[in-house]
């Protein structure tokens, strides 16, 4: 089985303009069973995730979860900002 690093390690050859797909599978390897939908304008990200493992967690504790799945990407410009909504699947009304 692939680890986190090593999905990153293969998607960091794409260059500035990372895709969907990388982005998409590093969140999913970190985050089982979420549901996602993302948005990206060059280095700019938007997503919107919802996940079981945010229940009890703050805004700050959910976006920081995201920030350290997404950090050698952001710290490498990769992904240059980065916008989100978190929820859990009962916030989102499943």
């Amino acid at each position: 089985m692939c680890s986190l690093h090593d999905i990153i390690s293969d998607f960091s050859s794409l260059g500035q303009n990372m895709d969907l797909q990388a982005i998409e599978s590093i969140l999913k390897a970190g985050m089982a069973g979420c549901d996602l939908k993302l948005n990206a304008e060059g280095n700019k990200v938007s997503l919107h995730i919802i996940s079981v493992e945010f229940v009890g967690l703050n805004r700050v504790k959910r976006q920081q979860k995201i920030y350290g799945l997404l950090d050698e990407l952001i710290k490498s410009g990769e992904i240059h900002a980065l916008t989100m909504v978190t929820q859990t699947p009962e916030e989102a009304g499943f």
